[in-house]
């Protein structure tokens, strides 16, 4: 069982900067995939970013790339997205994923199935 616990969010005027953390617990938080997905009202969950066990590889959507960063502090079994440049379209509940069987990112990653645990979400709103 993994227990993962978002923080960070809040209300940011569009083009500021917001840093969402995710605490993991319950099993080695450096042998998984992580990630963070998003919800937008009325809308389905859509991939941001994803981070392998050591940190060495990332991905990104193309909706946020260069604007967002994923990294990981094993020792404070915390993953992070940075997110810089926000935009009003970047208006969401955004959630943090664990996929336990996976080390390294495969293009399953970028899909809601290819995670077994999930945070509860936090609100990140952009006003224009």
């Amino acid at each position: 069982q993994v227990q993962l616990v978002e923080s960070g969010g809040g209300l940011v005027q569009a083009g500021g900067s917001l840093r969402l953390s995710c605490v993991a617990s319950g099993r080695t938080f450096s042998s998984y995939v992580m990630g963070w997905f998003r919800q937008a009202p009325e809308k389905e969950r859509e991939f941001v970013a994803a981070i392998s066990w050591s940190g060495g590889n990332t991905a990104y959507s193309d909706s946020v790339k260069g604007r967002f960063t994923i990294s990981r502090d094993t020792a404070k079994n915390t993953v992070y997205l940075q997110m810089n440049s926000l935009k009003p379209e970047d208006t969401a509940v955004y959630y943090c994923a664990a996929d336990t069987a996976a080390r390294y990112l495969l293009v399953g990653h970028t899909t809601t199935t290819g995670y077994d645990y999930w945070g509860q979400g936090i609100q990140v709103t952009v006003s224009s």
